[in-house]
Parts: C-alpha cells; structure tokens; sequence
C-alpha cells in the first residue's frame, strides 16, 4: 500500500519494511486511511477527522460506561503534542458534546495527569476528564531521511479518556485511587531536548527525527524519575540497601554496577510505555521486570502499536480484560515524552477490577498472550 501512494523510493521502503519485521508490532494496528492515498495527508482537515474519529469514540464510551452526563464535567484536559489545531481539541470536545459554559478547559502538549489532579485539588465536588492522544496522518513522513522514517513504523492511530472525580460518593463505585504523580523534565539538556525533534528534512518534507541516543537519554530520565519515586513506593529495606550502596559508591568510588531497587515489592502491576521492542527490552532489562511484568506492554505494542500517551491505559485496559487487577493492587504506569520527559502514575486499585462489558481487547483476548 505505501509502494501505491508513490510517496517513497524503493530505498524508504525497504528500510520502513526491515524496521516493521523487527519492531514488534502486529498486522491489526490502526492508521488513518488518509495516508494511503497519493494526495498529502498532513492537512488540517484530515488532522481534524482522525481527532474526531478518536477523541470521540473514547469519550463517548466513557460517558456510557460511568452514566456521567457530559455537562457534569467541570475540568477538561486533553494532551496531544503534534496536533494542535485553532479551535483547540478542547474546544472541539466542547462543541461536539454542547458541555457547560464555565468549564475549566486546558490543551496541552504533554502529559495532563497532574494538571488534572490539581485542578481537582483546587476544585472541589468535580469530575475532571482527562484525553490522550496523537495525530497520525498529520505528522506522516513522506521524505528519505532514515531518522525521520522510524516514527511512520511505530505510532499508530489511539486515544484513551479518563474520568477523575474528587466527589466522596463516588469512593464505592470508583476502580483506583491516584497515589503518587511523579515527573522528571530534562529538557534543560540540549542533547535531550532534541532526541526526538519535529522539522523539515532538506526537501522540506516535515516529520519527526528520532536520535540514536534515544534508548540511553531515556534510561538517563528514567534513572532520575526513580531515585524520586522509589522512597514514595520502596520497602524500607530496600530504600536502606539503595542508600548504602549509594554512600558506598561515594566514599570508596563507583566499583561494580548500583544497586537496582526491586520494584516488584512496591508493584503488583506494570504498565510500561510501548515505545517499541528496543525499549521495553531495555526497560526489562535496567529494572530487573520478568515477562509477566512487561506482558500488558508487549501485547499492546504488537495489537495497537504505539499509541503515544494512550499506550499506558490500552495496557491498563488489557489487565483489565485479563481481570488481573484485584483490590490494594498497586499500578505503576511509566511514560516517556519528547522534550524529553519521564512520568510516573501509581495507582491503588479500590476493587476488583471484573471484566469491563466494553474494552478494546474483548475481540482478541483469547489470542493474547501473543507468542513472537
């Protein structure tokens, strides 16, 4: 199909096609059509039907399954980062669901979690609705620099939405309880700042350019973003094992590698950003995860792709279906960012978690786990 739209040389092509058999995704992800076809794809028109497509599908299955009215919702957060048209995204939801007029609406180009717990926070009596998303088509490369041809193998059409709510009736009903918001930003570093960088390439075709010190600049933010969180989640023990190795390594030099707090005591659950194959076996790797630990991740690298900042909630989402989330588990969701950001979330699952009536792994689940 991308051989038709004679937007590529047979050079592109193959290496697109060489990346796609190593990269751990599966033949069912989800593009929109606009990009197989020989016109350009990048154009506000289309940027806005695959918004819609996606922003609305997730919302209007939210609604349904918590029986919130969409004028109930006093806080709106919606994070995308290529895509950010005028109107906002915010303001399309806003339209397209005829929601009050004095609703505290944001558009963000990162990560929303914490924005909307402190709005909760400042706003009592709230629902605060959270949608993640990436546009597609709109940042589709079309040119021949090799850097910038990565993301057109790995990101894939996705959106999730999240109802927040502070209201203490809903303490019975509702499935997790936000514990912990952790966010590291290394953006003052220009080397990370430019690991993942949208321009032009020389024939002025725009698109994403992904460095090759993408793997190491990620493990960099990772390790900051733990040395926050573990004392917030670790056993004393293990925080006690953490510190004396650290006080060792300063006192007699850095002989043998740090200690690596074992997270598994702190989480019964993982939900691990679903970058690509590289990166989550690097991820396994650095923080000692066995396979079931990194399951969620895989399957939804290999049935959605990656998502963008949706991917952590279609892992969620694949627990869920699994019915793997019982009462006092504990979900650590970790996300990456370009900028280059790292985010933790820790959840504290209120119930067991059944398996939702509606969920985007009901169709496949019995083919799942996916063995490569």
């Amino acid at each position: 199909m991308a051989r038709r739209t004679g937007k590529f040389d047979e050079a592109s092509l193959e290496f697109q096609k060489r990346i796609l058999h190593s990269s751990g995704i599966g033949d069912e992800t989800y593009i929109p059509k606009a990009i197989m076809a020989q016109e350009n794809c990048a154009t506000m028109k289309e940027g806005r039907a695959e918004a819609s497509t996606v922003m609305f599908g997730a919302l209007d299955e939210l609604f349904e399954k918590t029986r919130i009215r969409p004028k109930d919702v006093g806080v709106l957060v919606v994070n995308c980062s290529i895509f950010n048209p005028t109107p906002s995204l915010s303001a399309m939801i806003i339209n397209h669901y005829k929601m009050r007029g004095n609703i505290l609406s944001y558009n963000l180009g990162g990560m929303a979690m914490d924005l909307a717990r402190d709005m909760l926070q400042a706003n009592p009596n709230s629902y605060a609705v959270v949608v993640s998303t990436e546009m597609v088509g709109y940042n589709w490369y079309s040119g021949k620099d090799r850097s910038m041809l990565i993301p057109n193998c790995f990101f894939r059409m996705g959106c999730s939405a999240i109802l927040m709510s502070n209201r203490r009736r809903d303490y019975t009903r509702s499935k997790y309880r936000l514990e912990h918001i952790v966010r590291t930003h290394k953006g003052a570093d220009d080397r990370s700042f430019r690991c993942i960088y949208q321009e032009e390439d020389e024939e002025k075709h725009k698109g994403l350019k992904v460095s090759k010190d993408l793997v190491e600049i990620g493990g960099e933010a990772l390790k900051a973003n733990i040395t926050t969180l573990g004392p917030l989640v670790l056993p004393f023990s293990e925080q006690l094992l953490f510190f004396a190795t650290l006080v060792w390594g300063y006192l007699f030099g850095r002989g043998g590698h740090p200690y690596i707090p074992d997270y598994k005591l702190a989480f019964e659950h993982f939900c691990v950003h679903a970058a690509s194959k590289t990166v989550l076996d690097e991820l396994q790797r650095n923080l000692e995860l066995s396979d079931e630990n990194v399951e969620a991740s895989r399957m939804t690298l290999h049935r959605f792709g990656n998502t963008s900042s949706s991917s952590i909630w279609y892992e969620l989402a694949y627990l869920e279906a699994k019915e793997k989330v019982r009462r006092g588990d504990r979900v650590w969701q970790l996300s990456f960012g370009s900028g280059f950001k790292c985010n933790s979330v820790v959840w504290k699952a209120m119930r067991r978690v059944k398996k939702p009536a509606r969920n985007p792994w009901l169709d496949c689940l019995d083919r799942y786990p996916f063995q490569a």
